[in-house]
């Protein structure tokens, strides 16, 4: 896809990976329209030639206002990006089942009813659906495992779409990003992370690297990105030694929680 001239809409774009993508679509030339619950944050990010909305994304009328003032401003959306999304460090016997509901309601039913309200508004002049899901979405990561549930979710439902879809003009793709130096850890529900976690960040790349990535993607129709690219290495490890790679997840497990 040219990007140049197209209508991107950004969810969860105030700050991180959002902002970086707003960023880099713009720099390619697309028009923005941008969604977060800080106001302040996302004007800033938005700019004298972006829409903002602000709002929380997981309520209907917030999902509908975004669209329609989407419409009524630029006349067409060309490119969807759900970024919007947060974490949960806990066990899973241990997980509140109403952070739980909060967690899935953000990182998975938004973005379906996102598509599902946006999608009709692709169809005929073609356009693209790009899901921000992780490296947790391949592999689980047993520190994040109800977010890895989340996160599997979404890239399932973003390869099912893009079967039924085929032929239509609309493509869909996934993002699998590894650690990204951002408030991820920060936003996440279930208190302080595992020490361990804390220190992998040093080794997380930028907001910027991964939204440059996203971008490619979109330009070159890609079904999966993962960014960095040394991540394929991880989940192609995992689809052949599942079993060697579960031990060692596990073993990380343990000294996270009891350093923890």
């Amino acid at each position: 896809m040219r990007i140049e001239g197209k209508v991107a809409l950004i969810t969860g774009a105030s700050e991180g990976i959002g902002a970086a993508c707003a960023a880099a679509f713009r720099a390619r030339g697309a028009k923005l329209s941008l969604t977060a619950r800080s106001a302040e944050k996302l004007s800033a990010v938005a700019g004298a030639d972006g829409l903002a909305t602000p709002g929380d994304i997981t309520l209907p009328a917030v999902r509908r206002e975004v669209v329609e003032r989407t419409l009524d401003r630029f006349g067409q959306i060309d490119i969807l990006v759900n970024n919007a999304g947060r974490g949960l460090y806990c066990p899973t016997l241990e997980a509140p089942l109403e952070e739980v509901e909060r967690l899935f309601a953000l990182n998975l039913y938004a973005p379906l009813a996102m598509m599902q309200l946006v999608a009709p508004h692709l169809g005929g002049r073609g356009g693209t659906i790009v899901n921000v899901g992780s490296i947790g979405g391949r592999v689980t990561l047993p520190w994040l495992t109800v977010y890895s549930a989340s996160k599997y979710a979404l890239g399932s439902l973003t390869d099912g779409l893009r079967m039924e879809l085929a032929g239509t003009g609309i493509h869909t793709m996934t993002v699998c990003p590894g650690y990204v130096k951002t408030g991820f850890q920060a936003h996440a529900a279930g208190g302080r992370p595992p020490d361990g976690v804390v220190a992998a960040k040093s080794f997380a790349i930028t907001p910027e690297r991964c939204a440059r990535d996203i971008v490619r993607g979109v330009e070159r129709g890609a079904r999966t990105v993962v960014t960095p690219w040394a991540g394929w290495i991880f989940i192609a490890l995992e689809r052949m030694l599942p079993g060697v790679v579960d031990g060692r997840m596990a073993a990380i497990n343990r000294r996270l929680w009891t350093s923890g």
